[in-house]
């Protein structure tokens, strides 16, 4: 039934911190769009809608893989820092594998990152958690 993961959409209240981060991670900006109208709120169920919507695109990956960063303009969102506890229901996190973590790492901390974790070695992989902005976690693997 399924094939391969299609994109994921985080919702983000700071738009130039996300596009950012995801920039650091390898993904290029695609389509910068704006949707509202009646079609849009009636398909996501938020009345008179309107936000950004910037497609970015993981490069080299095969299967193609998108990060859609979602900004509303209307209704104004709010950013809750109680959803950075990883101890709650709904999203969690992304895992992206990478060839050498420890390299990987170094590179994102040249760049103003921090990790949430050490670097865990469990299931044949090591792992740590980063940090982004609007409180989203990306996990990264290096299977051993």
């Amino acid at each position: 039934m399924l094939k391969h993961p299609d994109h994921v959409t985080v919702v983000v209240t700071d738009l130039e911190a996300s596009l950012q981060f995801f920039q650091l991670l390898d993904f290029e900006l695609k389509v910068t769009d704006l949707i509202s109208g009646e079609r849009m709120s009636s398909y996501l169920r938020v009345p008179d809608v309107e936000a950004d919507h910037l497609t970015m695109v993981l490069k080299n990956s095969n299967p193609r893989f998108e990060i859609q960063l979602l900004h509303y303009r209307n209704p104004v969102v709010q950013s809750d820092p109680s959803v950075y506890s990883l101890a709650r229901p709904g999203y969690n996190h992304l895992c992206f594998t990478v060839d050498n973590i420890e390299e990987t790492l170094q590179f994102l901390e040249e760049h103003g990152i921090r990790t949430r974790s050490e670097i865990l070695e469990y299931q044949k992989r090591k792992l740590v958690y980063i940090e982004g902005p609007e409180f989203i976690t990306i996990e990264l693997a290096e299977w051993t």
